[in-house]
C-alpha cells in the first residue's frame, strides 16, 4: 500500500488548545486535511506525497490524537477541535485553505466551516460524521468499551497483535483490503495512545464527547455555505451510508460536484488515493 514513501518531519506550533503536531509537505497555496478517531496525520500520507507538486499540504494531529499535547483544563471535543484548527491556522499564518476531511474529521471539518466559512477556498468532505448519523451504530460498541474503561486493553491487543486491529469487530471493516495494511502504519496511528497515558486519558474524553447535536447546531450555517464543495463517497461503508453524502450536497449550496467509489470504505483516502487524488486536482482546479 506504502512503496517507498517519502514521509515529511513532524513539526509543532503553539495555540491556545495545546501544542499541535503536524506533517507539511510541499509550497503554495495551503491544502489542510483533517483525520479522524484513532488515526492521525499520517492518514493523509498519499496525498502529501503525491499532490505537494501543487498544493502546500498540511495534516495537523487532531487534540487527543498522535504527537499532539493537549494544553491542561482544555476540551477535546469536536466543537474543542474545530476551535484548534483556527487557532493552528492563524499560528501558522495561514489565511486561506482547502480542506480535506474524513470520519470525524468531516463532523469537525463542518464545524469548522460553517464557524469559518472565509478561512476555505475550497471544501471536500469524504464519508463522515454528518448531522445525527453519530456515533454510528457499528461503532456503538466502540463507544461502550471506552467508557467501561477497556480502551488502553483493546489498543495494547491491538498493538501486540495487528491482525487484531485488521479483524472485522476492530477496524477491519473500515478497510477494503485490511490485510494490505502495514503494520508500521497500525503502530503509527496507534502507538502514541500507549506512550503516553495522559494521550490515553485524551481519547477517552474525545470519545465520550460524542455528541452529534455539536453537527445538527451548525445545519443552518452550511445551507448559507457558498464555498465550492466535493462530496466524494466510498458506497461500501458500514459506518455512513451513501444517503449522507446525497445529505450534505443538497445542504451545501456551494456543492459542485458529488462522486460515489464504488465498493470503497471509510478509509478510501489511503486506498483509492489516486483515485481520490485526481478529484482532489479537479476539483482545486475548477476552484481557483
Amino acid at each position: 500500500m506504502d512503496g517507498n514513501m517519502t514521509m515529511p518531519g513532524k513539526r509543532t506550533v503553539q495555540t491556545q488548545s495545546g501544542l499541535i503536531s503536524y506533517r507539511e509537505q510541499g509550497a503554495g497555496a495551503v491544502a489542510l486535511f483533517v483525520h479522524g478517531v484513532l488515526l492521525n496525520g499520517h492518514l493523509w500520507r498519499h496525498q502529501m506525497q503525491h499532490l505537494s507538486d501543487c498544493r502546500r499540504c498540511i495534516a495537523p494531529d487532531l487534540l487527543a490524537h498522535g504527537d499532539t499535547r493537549v494544553e491542561p483544563g482544555r476540551g477535546v471535543s469536536f466543537n474543542d477541535n474545530a476551535e484548534m484548527l483556527k487557532q493552528f491556522l492563524d499560528a501558522l499564518g495561514i489565511e486561506k485553505v482547502d480542506l480535506v476531511a474524513n470520519d470525524s474529521g468531516g463532523g469537525i471539518a463542518q464545524i469548522f466551516a460553517a464557524r469559518y466559512p472565509h478561512y476555505l477556498r475550497s471544501l471536500t468532505l469524504t464519508n463522515c460524521d454528518t448531522h445525527n448519523n453519530w456515533p454510528p451504530e457499528a461503532f456503538k460498541p466502540f463507544v461502550a468499551m471506552v467508557a467501561a474503561g477497556g480502551l488502553r486493553g483493546a489498543i495494547a491487543a491491538m498493538l501486540a497483535d495487528k491482525s487484531n486491529y485488521r479483524a472485522p469487530e476492530a477496524l477491519g471493516l473500515a478497510y477494503e483490503h485490511p490485510d494490505q495494511l502495514p503494520d508500521d502504519v497500525i503502530e503509527t496511528y496507534l502507538r502514541p495512545f500507549l506512550d503516553n497515558e495522559v494521550r490515553l486519558a485524551e481519547l477517552e474524553r474525545f470519545v465520550g464527547a460524542f455528541d452529534n447535536s455539536q453537527t445538527v447546531a451548525v445545519e443552518a450555517k452550511l445551507r448559507e455555505l457558498k464555498v465550492p464543495t466535493l462530496i466524494a463517497w466510498g458506497t461500501d461503508d458500514i459506518y455512513f451510508d451513501v444517503k449522507w453524502s446525497h445529505w450534505l450536497a443538497e445542504t451545501i449550496p456551494g456543492t459542485t460536484h458529488r462522486i460515489e467509489l464504488k465498493d470503497a470504505r471509510i478509509f478510501f483516502p489511503e486506498e483509492r488515493w489516486m483515485d481520490f487524488n485526481l478529484e482532489l486536482r479537479r476539483h482545486w482546479q475548477a476552484s481557483a
